[in-house]
């Protein structure tokens, strides 16, 4: 993997994990939008959001190069969780066998009950986690992950907020999903959308073929922010005239580096905090609480395990 020197020595409060995460998942994204953008212009072309969809806010500015918009995925782009959804599709395809999600499924409910990020158990759980795409190639996961997008993604989008994401891109500006999902398959779903890139887990690789190690830790909490900062900086953005959108807290220091952060189908503590600074909402659910997949959308540890083990539970009831 190329250096990463984006970003200049000084004190900060996140981990030097949170750190290599961000500029690793920042590099992943430049490099995955530059390929990008020599795909078929008319299959980047998102469509325009439809008469019933929210009206387009007066934000943001036509023209303005300097600035640019980063997303969230689970439930602020997509209802659910991402990779509960490619889950689902992996184990549609056979792609593991049932015994060996016994222990992912026990770690990812340790974690979930006890409610505590110790260092030992995460780094297991992560060990585990990554085991299941260890020796696979990534053009492989890829591919997968376009059929998955297709069967169970695509429906899920929701309106107003490609709505949101679309009037940037009418702005003339890029529009950057950020997300613990892995970088592979949050870079599908940008593509499938219009938007310019995304950031999101990098899990190392050599030759094409995933060791089964990540590269810092999961793109989650501050990493996300970490992600954003070294991407600004590659990219010559402002980022007090850039916008960020998540449904969660645990994106609280994402939304508070850019100068337009929006709460966007918010939790509860995300809402409060949004209020008190006087951020924006919108809320796209029709119901009263957001769509719950049986994983939190942000956990990172374990994601995976806890996606596919989700996934099977729901097979079962079904058949």
């Amino acid at each position: 993997m190329a250096a990463l020197g984006w970003l200049t020595p000084r004190r900060r409060s996140a981990t030097a994990r949170s750190v290599l995460a961000g500029e690793a998942s920042a590099e992943a994204a430049r490099k995955s939008s530059q390929e990008l953008e020599a795909l078929d212009k008319d299959e980047a072309a998102a469509a325009a959001p439809s008469p019933e969809e929210p009206e387009e806010p007066e934000f943001p500015v036509v023209g303005d190069d300097k600035a640019a918009a980063f997303f969230d995925l689970d439930n602020t782009v997509m209802q659910g969780a991402a990779i509960f959804h490619f889950g689902r599709g992996l184990y549609k395809r056979k792609f593991f066998e049932r015994q060996e999600l016994a222990r992912f499924a026990w770690q990812q409910a340790w974690f979930r009950l006890a409610g505590v990020e110790d260092p030992e158990h995460m780094q297991d759980a992560r060990d585990s986690a990554l085991s299941i795409v260890k020796g696979h190639r990534v053009a492989e996961l890829m591919s997968i992950g376009e059929e998955i997008y297709d069967e169970y993604m695509a429906e899920r989008i929701w309106p107003g907020t490609r709505a949101l994401a679309q009037a940037h891109l009418d702005a003339g500006q890029k529009v950057w999903l950020v997300t613990a999902a892995p970088v592979e398959t949050a870079t599908i779903i940008a593509r499938r959308l219009g938007l310019t890139g995304a950031l999101g887990t990098v899990a190392e690789s050599m030759d094409g073929v995933y060791t089964g190690k990540l590269v810092g830790e999961p793109l989650h909490g501050p990493a996300k922010a970490e992600a954003v900062r070294a991407l600004a900086s590659a990219e010559g953005l402002d980022l007090a005239r850039c916008a960020a959108y998540s449904d969660s807290h645990n994106d609280i220091p994402m939304l508070s580096l850019v100068g337009h952060p929006y709460a966007i189908n918010p939790d509860a503590k995300l809402r409060k905090h949004a209020r008190e600074r006087d951020w924006r909402l919108r809320d796209y659910r029709t119901g009263r609480k957001a769509a719950k997949v049986g994983i939190p959308a942000a956990a990172g540890v374990g994601a995976l395990a806890g996606g596919t083990a989700a996934a099977i539970a729901l097979h079962r009831r079904r058949h």
